[in-house]
């Protein structure tokens, strides 16, 4: 499957779907909901913030002052769990991060200067406006130095929580935000390294830079297995934490530099004669082959987000979570943060500074012809988005632990972080409701339904022009995966027989394919004297040879009048033809082909005969449900 540039989601994203529906292959695969985490993480304060309130407090604060060392021969590496966790659980944590941003960088949502102009201005109103309101409410002295507390976003709560409080549906939103946080996450890790860092070792950072040039090159030698590079960036935290850097830097920076690339047409192909061969003959040493031969198919960078994501979000947060969020409220602590002005200068940087900075970047970016924002998402849903980006919690925690030495100005302003978190939930649902009821903006996500209904003068169908069950499919016959899935729709028609229409739609995309407009208007052209099936069957058996020559020898090998058919080739309604589907492509939330409508409705997941099969059979059977009884 492959998508256009204008598409939320990348190439390789698509060609990831096929191979995931043919070979079962777990790719880039995260948990089912980010809310399952988020919940995780509020179950971690609330245990640390009890604990730390007990009669047991004395316990919670010795077990992260607890030293632990690892030893090998006469070197030693010792720190306290308090730092395990936040110089090494934490760059673990920025590892991901790093791998996310690159992949987003390389192949991703950031790859072109359209998608990351409107992201890019958030980002940057997002950090800037917090850190202003933040100077402006804090004291001097100490104080002022925390202005970092408020330029993070903490990902996986926030997501969490819009799966909670936002809409329905908030796929483009989702995306949206999460370009805005990649670039909060690399403006964020340099404050902490440049900031809040302590006094620099050369020779250890030479050492560390070193590695990293080793790092980038693997991929150059052909390294396709995991194990080096994350051997490389463990040795590189290590240069860090000698060089006095914080290790966020060596995480964050090891993610960068494993690259992230679109699976090759030839690899997938490998993978699934690989997959093919242990199934007939399933021994181990061809399921040991098979196995390697669906891990080259996918690079390293997404491989590794598959297995440490879940760790990442399930195990580091909710453990850094435990060890920081323990605040001793006692004493009348909670009663100076709740009327201290740094607890105030961080909830407001954080709340109001990420809503106003958010929207307004994005507001300043459409109105000035910059870019625009996702299909689906209207300026009410930006403004929620920006609210519940003021959740700073595990970036904006560290940076407290970071950037105070005073125990009381730590406590103000963890006070801050946890209550920002609050508020941003409570006024985020908030907003997101105001946003339905008084601008009709419900859900953030692309149209599901088919814009245009199925006309027999003009579309293309296999099959009774009346029959009750439908498949639409918007292809491209340079996409191999397009290629794929007439084999799929064969099998429909034999299952179905007369009950079941095939319908074709073009949505060329020059940007991947070059070839793919001229092979839709040849396929138009052909329909003018009655063969375009004929057409369609011969393009996609040779998806290679789509040269304007090659068009006009297949229509000859059709028997068709081959000098009309240029005529035809070149003449503007043929174009216009193919516009007008591809029009209907985007205004029904199609991004990439071959993209299926069951019905009206836009299918998602696996589009293998047997899952679309048991789709257009709920369709018939709901049908027949509501058919008037005789």
């Amino acid at each position: 499957m492959w998508r256009t540039k204008k598409s939320g989601d990348s190439q390789s994203q698509s060609r990831r779907s096929e191979l995931g529906a043919q070979l079962s292959t777990p790719v880039r695969t995260f948990m089912a909901t980010e809310a399952g985490s988020a919940g995780l993480l509020l179950v971690a304060v609330a245990v640390a913030l009890i604990w730390a309130n007990s009669p047991w407090s004395e316990a919670y604060t010795s077990l992260w002052h607890t030293d632990m060392s690892l030893s090998l021969g006469n070197a030693e590496l010792s720190m306290d769990l308090g730092h395990w966790v936040n110089d090494g659980l934490m760059a673990l944590f920025f590892f991901v991060i790093g791998l996310e941003v690159r992949y987003e960088v390389s192949v991703g949502e950031l790859n072109s200067r359209s998608r990351i102009m409107i992201p890019a201005l958030a980002g940057i109103g997002g950090m800037a406006v917090p850190i202003l309101l933040y100077l402006l409410i804090a004291p001097g002295g100490e104080a002022a130095t925390g202005w970092g507390v408020v330029i993070g976003t903490d990902t996986a709560f926030m997501l969490g929580a819009l799966a909670i409080v936002g809409p329905r549906f908030v796929t483009q939103l989702r995306v949206f935000l999460l370009a805005i946080t990649v670039i909060d996450d690399i403006v964020a890790v340099t404050v902490i390294g440049v900031v809040y860092s302590g006094s620099i070792s050369v020779p250890a950072l030479i050492v560390a830079l070193v590695l990293g040039v080793i790092l980038s090159a693997l991929t150059r030698f052909g390294v396709w297995q995991a194990a080096p590079y994350v051997l490389v960036v463990l040795v590189m935290w290590l240069a860090t934490l000698q060089a006095g850097l914080h290790a966020s830097i060596a995480g964050m920076l090891g993610g960068l530099l494993i690259p992230a690339t679109s699976p090759s047409r030839e690899g997938v192909e490998q993978a699934a004669r690989l997959f093919r061969a242990f199934r007939q003959s399933p021994l181990a040493g061809v399921g040991k082959t098979a196995r390697k031969g669906l891990q080259k198919a996918v690079s390293v960078n997404e491989r590794l987000q598959t297995f440490l994501h879940p760790w990442s979000s399930y195990v580091i947060v909710p453990v850094f979570a435990l060890a920081n969020a323990g605040v001793d409220l006692r004493n009348g602590v909670l009663t100076n943060a709740l009327t201290s002005r740094v607890t105030w200068a961080v909830v407001v940087g954080l709340v109001i500074g990420k809503l106003l900075g958010i929207w307004g970047g994005s507001w300043l970016g459409t109105r000035t012809g910059l870019g625009k924002l996702p299909t689906g998402v209207g300026h009410g849903h930006v403004l929620g988005g920006g609210v519940l980006s003021g959740i700073g919690f595990t970036v904006s925690l560290l940076i407290v632990g970071l950037a105070f030495e005073d125990p009381l100005i730590r406590a103000e302003a963890t006070v801050g972080v946890l209550l920002a978190a609050v508020f941003s939930v409570a006024i985020g649902w908030l907003v997101f409701h105001l946003a339905a009821v008084l601008r009709g903006e419900t859900d953030a996500d692309l149209p599901r339904y088919l814009d245009r209904p199925v006309d027999p003068e003009t579309d293309h169908i296999l099959g009774p022009p009346d029959a009750p069950l439908t498949l639409v499919e918007y292809g491209d016959f340079e996409c191999p995966f397009c290629a794929r899935a007439t084999g799929v729709t064969a099998e429909l028609r034999q299952r179905f027989g007369d009950r079941f229409r095939y319908v074709f739609r073009h949505l060329p995309l020059p940007d991947v394919h070059p070839h793919a407009e001229l092979a839709a208007r040849a396929a138009v052209a052909a329909d003018y004297q009655g063969r375009f099936w004929e057409m369609h069957n011969l393009l996609y058996e040779h998806q290679d040879e789509l040269e304007y020559e090659d068009t006009a020898g297949y229509a000859a090998d059709l028997g068709l009048d081959v000098e009309r058919f240029l005529r035809d080739l070149e003449d503007e309604r043929t174009a216009a033809r193919v516009r007008a589907d591809a029009a209907s492509a985007e205004a029904s939330g199609a991004r990439g082909a071959p993209t299926f409508f069951v019905g009206n409705r836009r299918h998602t997941g696996p589009y293998d005969a047997a899952t679309l099969a048991r789709k257009l059979e709920a369709l018939e059977e709901a049908s027949g449900s509501q058919a008037p009884s005789a």
